[in-house]
């Protein structure tokens, strides 16, 4: 019984969090349309400004114009980050990988509102120091945490680890 409390307050938690990182999201991307349509601001010059665009690709541009390819895989994605989320054991150990599942559901569903409304992403974050192709909040939510996946992978789970997550996927 206290296992399913657990289980049950932990899932509620997580949407809530994912919510509020998709509202935030949301928002930043609604000042950009409002606010930088009209031209770029400068932030921190030849380094760092914000600049609008409409990105009709995944990050950072890739595979641009391959809308009915993100409408059929994000929904995937999300069902099996979700179901991933559900199965996760209710341990300490395994906090840092449910807040990783977190950031990346919130990505993939900010950027999936912006392909399936507006047929594109909005985009607005420019680092002009390096080049960097123009982002969004959601990509960072992403990034960062694919970044994060592989660095506990590597260095912060054992194989015991991965094994039990692995068998409570399986149902086993």
């Amino acid at each position: 019984m206290f296992y399913k409390v657990k289980k049950i307050t932990s899932i509620i938690y997580s949407v809530i969090l994912i919510v509020m990182f998709i509202l935030l999201d949301q928002y930043t991307k609604s000042l950009a349309v409002n606010h930088l349509v009209e031209g770029d601001i400068i932030l921190i010059p030849g380094v760092l400004q914000l600049h609008y665009l409409e990105n009709t690709g995944a990050a950072f541009s890739l595979l641009e114009g391959k809308q009915l390819l993100f409408a059929i895989i994000t929904p995937i994605l999300l069902v099996f980050l979700a179901f991933v989320l559900i199965r996760l054991p209710q341990n300490k150990k395994y906090t840092l990988l449910n807040y990783i599942i977190i950031f990346v559901i919130a990505g993939a569903i900010g950027n999936y509102i912006d392909r399936i409304t507006n047929n594109y992403v909005v985009d607005f974050i420019y680092f002009s120091l390096i080049n960097f192709p123009v982002f969004n909040i959601a990509d960072i939510y992403v990034t960062c945490s694919v970044i994060a996946l592989f660095l506990v992978i590597l260095f912060y789970y054992k194989d015991e680890d991965l094994e039990e997550i692995k068998q409570r996927l399986l149902f086993k």
